[in-house]
């Protein structure tokens, strides 16, 4: 079959029924809103990525119902997209996809059509980065082995529109020939594992066993699982994540036994908008589900019954989140082993560290990690020697504002780390106050005005990656009052200059370092420190201003 689950053809969406599998492959065919509608609420197709998509064909066939002589009728096409958007609750990815395409109904069906299929060719490519990064990161943190992986639910190709997150995740690890066997939870009450996940992993040729869903447990403790992988319905602000229900207890029963416990969807599933788990509306579905299986009751009539389609798992039990752009959410990995894993804890050691050294002193300076189009920072006011993983803010890397629900302010020099990230490829950036560097920042800097300082000479010079290792140029920003308008010199400079020095001085108040990853970042910072008290005990440095060498940049 085509690695495509969902086809458009001829003014119907084609999908496999889910609820045949795995005995009956049967094609269905949905040519109307409410078709649409009913197979996303009877699971025919199910899976946050594919309902998504789903959805968005579902609002190509409303604008087409709703056309006469070329004209839309956009009231009704857009209550059908409302619709549509409503049919499932939890999943964010259903009411993102809609409201992508909805903005083209006043254009007609085939605009709707043409965006649909963009997002339908863009989901098989983001699922196969964001499953690329998670088997990386699985390789990293289980280095050296053939893996035993449990896995939950269902997410391949039929949850998604192809390849799938943590199915995809197993695909690319079998290729690599890294995979001894996967454990499949049968997934209670519908048999999503043992229906759907065992049918694709047969089909792709990955060894695998089907478990009842409370013998994780056990697999765990008697050393049967090295990882957990499983995917995602929704990702809040802080972390926590919505997924098929006994999620919840499996990322319990993993950090029990310290074993991995990775999330891998696309980011489409995070929900910046949505502070916490607390705020998920879980969708509880029909009693018969669980009273009965097949058409045969297995419980007496009239009992009453508790079905969440769903759980929340807190976000300071799953390791990673893992999406297109890489990590994005974690606890309880060591950076320096694992990657750019679980900002906050690497942020917190790096910092405790720093400020042992007297380069963080009290509540000084700050320190951040880039996570897609967020990125997490150290919070405001707080002394960076007694930092842990809970004193962190996200914020935004377009305009530094906070996201929804973060219990902290963050730092005053947000606007510096952001002005980083938005004008260089950075992915870590560290603010701190080291004393020769501060301290030669203050003499060579001027109050007003872009100014540089040369120093030449030095075999550290290389340690900061400038194209000549004998001589480096280094910017020093005036310290303004208004620390926004700090972050907005150096956004001009960088953006103006692509090949400038991943190292800056801000007069009289300390210098930032950037790089790859967080030890980069650090590791600069330390280098151009070691320059500084080179430079004061032998005096070889020279400081000019940007008027001299014709590097104006325009400070306001």
């Amino acid at each position: 079959m085509d690695d495509s689950s969902l086809i458009w053809d001829d003014g119907a969406l084609v999908t496999i029924d889910q609820r045949g599998l795995p005995h009956e492959v049967r094609e269905l065919r949905l040519g109307t809103v409410d078709a649409v509608i009913e197979a996303i609420q009877v699971l025919a197709i199910r899976g946050a990525p594919a309902i998504g998509i789903a959805g968005a064909f579902g609002v190509v066939i409303a604008t087409a119902a709703h056309t006469v002589d070329g004209v839309v009728d956009e009231v009704r096409a857009q209550a059908d997209a409302d619709r549509l958007a409503a049919a499932r609750p939890t999943a964010v990815n259903l009411a993102w996809a809609v409201r992508q395409v909805r903005a083209e109904i006043a254009q007609g069906a085939d605009a709707v059509l043409a965006k649909t299929l963009d997002m339908l060719a863009e989901d098989g490519r983001v699922n196969r980065a964001a499953a690329t990064h998670a088997a990386d990161l699985v390789q990293r943190i289980c280095p050296d082995r053939p893996l035993r992986v449990l896995t939950h639910c269902n997410t391949g190709r039929l949850a998604t529109s192809a390849f799938g997150t943590a199915i995809g995740a197993l695909r690319v690890l079998a290729d690599r020939g890294a995979i001894e066997n996967v454990l499949v939870d049968e997934t209670r009450p519908l048999l999503q594992g043992a229906r759907l996940t065992t049918w694709e992993l047969a089909e792709a040729g990955i060894p695998h066993r089907l478990t009842i869903d409370a013998a994780a447990a056990w697999a765990m403790a008697t050393g049967q699982v090295d990882c957990v992988l499983v995917g995602a319905d929704r990702v809040t602000a802080n972390g926590d994540v919505a997924n098929k229900i006994g999620t919840y207890s499996l990322a319990l029963t993993a950090r029990h036994h310290g074993i991995p416990f990775i999330v891998v969807a696309p980011e489409s599933t995070r929900d910046p908008n949505m502070a916490t788990g607390r705020d998920i509306v879980v969708e509880e579905r029909a009693a018969a589900e669980v009273t009965g299986f097949g058409g045969v009751a297995t419980a007496p009539d009239g009992t009453e019954v508790f079905n969440p389609a769903f759980d929340v798992t807190p976000g300071d039990l799953v390791t990673a989140v893992v999406t297109e752009f890489g990590v994005v959410h974690g606890a309880g990995v060591d950076a320096d082993t694992g990657g750019n894993l679980l900002p906050g804890k690497a942020i917190a050691d790096i910092a405790r560290g720093l400020y042992r050294r007297g380069w963080m002193p009290g509540t000084a300076g700050n320190i951040s990690v880039r996570t897609g189009t967020t990125a997490v920072i150290t919070g405001s006011g707080l002394s960076k020697g007694e930092l842990t993983e809970h004193d962190m803010v996200t914020v935004q890397v377009a305009d530094s504002t906070p996201i929804a629900g973060s219990a902290r302010k963050p730092s005053a020099e947000t606007t510096i780390h952001t002005a980083a990230y938005r004008a260089t490829a950075a992915q870590a950036v560290v603010h701190i106050h080291p004393p020769y560097a501060t301290a030669l920042a203050t003499r060579s800097g001027a109050s007003d005005e872009l100014s540089f300082l040369r120093i030449t000479g030095y075999e550290l010079i290389k340690g900061l990656g400038g194209t000549d290792p004998a001589a480096i140029d280094i910017p020093v920003f005036p310290n303004w009052s208004d620390v926004p308008r700090i972050g907005a010199d150096i956004e001009r400079y960088l953006t103006g200059h692509p090949a400038a020095l991943p190292v800056l001085f801000i007069a009289g108040h300390g210098i930032t370092a950037w790089g790859d990853n967080l030890s980069q970042a650090r590791d600069r910072a330390e280098c151009l420190e070691a320059l500084c008290e080179l430079v004061a005990r032998t005096g070889r440095r020279q400081a000019f201003g940007a008027r001299d060498e014709n590097l104006e940049i325009g400070l306001t």
